[in-house]
């Protein structure tokens, strides 16, 4: 049920976060300029554009929320593509018996946030 129900989840969140990343691959593939513009939206440090007191705080909370959104939509569409997988095996017509279903629902959704932690770690890494 967590399975059927993640990917729906994250069906909506990948369709719903999709603008940010294909911002984000256009950015990578237009140069320097396009991916500097992109950087600065979503990594720069926006406590640099002098604001002070309660504007200061607003700007990192956004910063935040900007990452998390970027994160939690990696996440999304790569979740939904591993559990996509297995739902194409399912409608094949393997994998219905109830010990089987239950393995493979669980490796879906483990697989989905390990494949997410790999993939930041291979972009924050290099």
């Amino acid at each position: 049920m967590l399975s059927s129900i993640l990917h729906r989840v994250t069906g909506v969140g990948a369709t719903v976060g999709l603008a940010i990343l294909l911002w984000w691959l256009g950015a990578l593939v237009s140069g320097p300029e396009s991916y500097a513009i992109f950087t600065d939206w979503m990594w720069a440090d926006l406590t640099a554009l002098d604001w002070s007191g309660a504007g200061a705080i607003f700007a990192s909370l956004i910063k935040i929320a900007l990452r998390i959104v970027l994160v939690g939509v990696s996440w999304a569409v790569i979740a939904h593509a591993v559990s996509g997988i297995r739902h194409f095996v399912l409608d094949i017509g393997a994998g219905y018996e109830l010990t089987q279903n239950n393995l493979w629902a669980t490796l879906s959704t483990v697989l989905g946030l390990v494949l997410t932690a790999a993939f930041w770690a291979a972009l924050l890494l290099r």
